[in-house]
């Protein structure tokens, strides 16, 4: 597999403007703010949203000034929801760095939030970029609604199958399937092709949380069980497979352990153990699968070339990465 350097290259020249770009989007005359958008900045991660953003425009009609917008304005908007959620799940760490409300506290994190997101809308409005702004805005709408059906679910802990794709296509998906809608949108392509880009993102999203859920049944560095959505008593689709298919009373048993022993490390060893006797993985590997395939099928109706290459070798990454 190409590491995200390699198959950045195409766009390399694109995301290295993007950065300086995005940086000064961010800028405040408030020493404090200008003092944490910097360590934002500092500590961006892969860059694979703004990737998604600039191949999508790529592939659909070539990148523009309106692309480089569209990409700070899903990476504006967010960096917010990143920020807004730390402190929603009181967290202190993001990407092995400490949080905004580790280092600043919940009402500057709230507030440092609440600035990113006008940052964006004004980044729209004052070019006129109002389709590009319509279709973030709907994907933040879905996060937030995503999220507060997780809660409520999670409470109850009557997740299914169908809740599952319904809290994670809100999620997670909607903001890839975002970049990619923004991408064709800035490239000037159609409604057909904006919404076959949004299905492509969207399909991909899916593929990427099922990923990222199967890693929770694993271990750590040390060999230690990870476990991390048990101690949050999250429902992800391995333990749903194993709890359909097994009897009433281990059902009844594993959803007790989850509830009330999540935070005693032999029982999340003990449920990490049942899912993967029971096939859970095995189930959600293949599901991961089947939307990587359905995003290839999309993907191979659109133009050959670098750009198509790129997109593949992304959508690989984010399927077949190891961490």
């Amino acid at each position: 597999m190409l590491s995200i350097n390699e198959i950045k290259k195409p766009i390399a020249a694109d995301i290295d403007v993007f950065e300086e770009r995005f940086k000064a989007s961010m800028q405040s005359s408030v020493p404090l703010l200008d003092r944490i958008t910097h360590y934002i900045v500092k500590r961006k991660g892969k860059q694979i949203r703004p990737m998604f953003v600039f191949f999508s425009a790529s592939i659909c009609g070539g990148i523009n000034e309106s692309t480089h917008r569209g990409a700070a304005l899903v990476e504006l908007l967010h960096t917010a929801t990143l920020v807004h959620d730390d402190v929603v799940d009181n967290s202190y760490q993001r990407r092995g760095f400490f949080s905004i409300n580790a280092l600043w506290k919940n009402k500057i994190a709230v507030l440092v939030g609440d600035y990113l997101l006008s940052k964006g809308l004004l980044l729209s409005i004052d070019n006129g970029d109002f389709k590009l702004l319509k279709i973030v805005s709907e994907a933040v709408k879905q996060m937030s609604e995503g999220e507060l059906l997780q809660i409520e679910k999670v409470r109850r802990m009557d997740i299914g199958e169908p809740v599952y794709y319904d809290v994670i296509r809100q999620k997670t998906a909607s903001l890839i399937a975002a970049c990619c809608a923004c991408g064709a949108a800035s490239a000037g392509a159609d409604d057909e092709t904006i919404e076959k880009m949004r299905l492509f993102g969207e399909k991909i999203g899916i593929a990427f949380q099922i990923k990222d859920d199967i890693f929770d049944f694993g271990t750590d560095d040390v060999g230690k069980p990870l476990g991390i959505d048990i101690k949050e008593k999250k429902v992800t689709l391995p333990l749903i497979y194993s709890l359909s298919n097994s009897s009433a009373a281990e059902k009844k048993r594993m959803i007790n352990m989850v509830k009330n022993h999540n935070d005693d490390p032999e029982k999340i060893a003990a449920i990490i153990n049942f899912v993967t006797e029971t096939g859970g993985i095995q189930y959600a590997e293949t599901q991961m699968i089947k939307y990587r395939d359905e995003a290839f099928n999309i993907l191979n109706t659109l133009p050959e070339g670098d750009s198509r290459s790129g997109l593949e070798q992304l959508v690989r990454f984010t399927t077949e990465r190891d961490k």
